[in-house]
């Protein structure tokens, strides 16, 4: 998968790709308050909100 998302390309540019090789806890959610400022950075598609995400840099 590392190697595929390696090789793709965007305007000539390809993506930073590294394994992080942390384990994350199942069931671990955000609260709305926690969630506010992570979702000000998101540009959903109008099209496809759930599907097409852009994640601005903080």
């Amino acid at each position: 998968m590392l190697a595929w998302a390696q090789s793709l390309t965007w305007k000539g540019i390809h993506p930073v790709v590294e394994l992080n090789p942390s384990v994350y806890q199942k069931g671990i959610a955000l609260t709305k308050r926690e969630m506010k400022p992570i979702e000000r950075r998101l540009e959903r598609d109008p099209i496809l909100p759930k599907w097409d995400i852009l994640i601005r840099p903080n």
